[in-house]
């Protein structure tokens, strides 16, 4: 663990570490809000959806 980490914080690697980091929470955001807009499909508030998606 403590090789991982000596690579991981290694000052060339900071950067391709916080870019994983801020791929994860995109990543996070755009699932969540697929699986909300499916949740208002499926109850047929189309333009709830629409309305959501222009915020």
């Amino acid at each position: 663990m403590e090789q991982f980490l000596h690579i991981l914080t290694a000052p060339d690697n900071i950067p391709i570490s916080a870019m994983v980091i801020i791929i994860c929470w995109v990543l996070y955001v755009a699932f969540k809000q697929s699986v909300e807009n499916d949740r208002l499909l499926d109850e047929g508030r189309f333009d709830d959806m629409v309305e959501r998606m222009k915020m």
